[in-house]
């Protein structure tokens, strides 16, 4: 799947979400703790696009070049999550609670949604004995 889609896949996905996570718990957050959800669901959806970058320009290279840029990649996104998570809770004085459960929650729906399109994207390699 191209970046372009995939963006707009997860857009999609934390738009309705969203929308739908407001009358049931947003509507009854104080504003502070409603710009800490959107603030740690924004930092997971700029993750997941980066990630999906990553792997679609490590496809296609050396098995070096990909593991180094997919483990490497991590390790920098790892870093710059710890960085805009204590920007937010430090400087801009954001909730800490709301914050994490946002960025955890779609942090794991969009690894599952990112490894199914990597899965279907992946040959399927054919069983021992010829069966497929």
């Amino acid at each position: 799947m191209s970046l372009g889609k995939y963006s707009l896949l997860v857009i999609a996905v934390a738009l309705s979400s969203l929308l739908l996570a407001w009358p049931l718990v947003l509507r009854r957050m104080d504003g502070a703790g409603r710009w800490a959800a959107f603030y740690g669901s924004g930092l997971a959806l700029v993750n997941t696009i980066v990630a999906h970058f990553i792997v679609l320009w490590s496809d296609r290279r050396s098995t070096n070049v990909f593991l180094g840029a997919v483990l490497g990649g991590m390790v920098g996104r790892m870093g710059l999550l710890l960085v805009a998570v204590v920007t937010g809770i430090v400087f801009l004085d954001l909730p800490k609670v709301p914050l994490a459960v946002a960025l955890l929650v779609y942090f794991v729906l969009f690894l599952v949604v990112e490894l199914t399109i990597l899965h279907r994207r992946t040959p399927k390699q054919a069983l021992p004995g010829g069966r497929s």
